[in-house]
């Protein structure tokens, strides 16, 4: 059971098994934040949630707030299916049977947690979130109960990339900037890049005459650009079996501070390259007053 915490959906625990009837009272009284599984959508767009030893139904108006975008779309609630959810418990009715049953609400959930990071949140904010789905433009995370904001594509890293997918991928758990916050919209704008070092802060990292990995991301008649790290890249000479999105082994050749400039040489094409490679952050806490690539 999670309690003053509005962590992203699937970071805190499940509702325990085998809780006393007074937990869940106590939680109703409260509005105490809860995650459990949703296990069905009926035709109404009504998601059933199991929690524990018990189940509980969340109606469409109460399924997703309204300012989140998309939130007026049968998938937001057909796609939760499957999913840890977060909700409080607004009412209680018991059958003939003795069994309770639960009115539940994932949109009161995100009122909670919406008001705490407007409350708590400011531009050069860091922030943890969880990324829930990934387009073209960017990729979309959760900052707390469900309330999604997104990193824009050009945002994600400074070497660039044709795709989210090539630095993140679903269930990821990440750390995010704050740039701006719409409080009337109920809105953060965000970015991640500024968490992922400096130039220097990662050329550190390398000397010349060191031989390692490289991801290829741009092909130009006058050289190709490696990616070394999220945030630093070398350009090596053109050469015909390099194609963005390969795995490269590269020579460092030379390593140049006064123009943020290095020099590469492929040594070997490995092949499409795998999964992203794990993000290292060089800040993880505090505030961002300026920051300077």
């Amino acid at each position: 059971m999670r309690r003053n915490e509005y962590l992203p959906e699937g970071v805190g625990p499940l509702f325990p098994e085998d809780q006393p009837l007074s937990v869940l009272r106590d939680a109703m009284e409260n509005q105490t934040v809860l995650e459990g599984m949703a296990i069905r959508c009926d035709g109404r767009r009504d998601l059933t949630v199991r929690f524990g030893g018990y189940e509980g139904t969340i109606p469409r108006q109460d399924v997703i707030h309204p300012a989140i975008s998309g939130a007026e779309r049968d998938i937001a609630v057909l796609s939760r299916v499957g999913k840890p959810t977060c909700f409080t418990v607004t009412g209680m009715e018991v059958d003939g049977g003795g069994r309770p049953h639960f009115t539940l609400s994932r949109r009161s959930a995100q009122e909670q947690a919406i008001a705490y990071l407007l409350e708590h949140s400011a531009p050069g904010g860091i922030l943890p979130a969880r990324v829930t789905h990934l387009e073209s433009f960017g990729a979309f995370v959760d900052l707390g109960c469900g309330v999604t904001s997104l990193i824009p594509l050009e945002n994600i890293s400074v070497s660039r990339i044709p795709h989210p997918s090539a630095r993140l991928r679903v269930g990821q758990d990440v750390l995010v900037m704050v740039t701006g916050i719409d409080s009337t919209a109920c809105r953060f704008y965000l970015s991640h890049k500024e968490l992922l070092g400096t130039w220097l802060e990662n050329a550190a990292a390398f000397s010349p005459g060191d031989a390692v990995p490289g991801i290829v991301r741009g092909v130009k008649e006058y050289g190709i650009f490696i990616e070394l790290t999220p945030n630093l890249s070398g350009l090596a000479e053109w050469r015909g079996d390099a194609a963005p999105g390969d795995a490269v082994s590269v020579y460092i050749k030379s390593i140049r501070p006064d123009t943020r400039k290095i020099k590469l040489q492929i040594i070997q094409n490995l092949g499409p390259a795998g999964k992203p490679p794990e993000i290292q952050y060089f800040i993880t806490d505090g505030q961002i007053c300026d920051w300077a690539y």
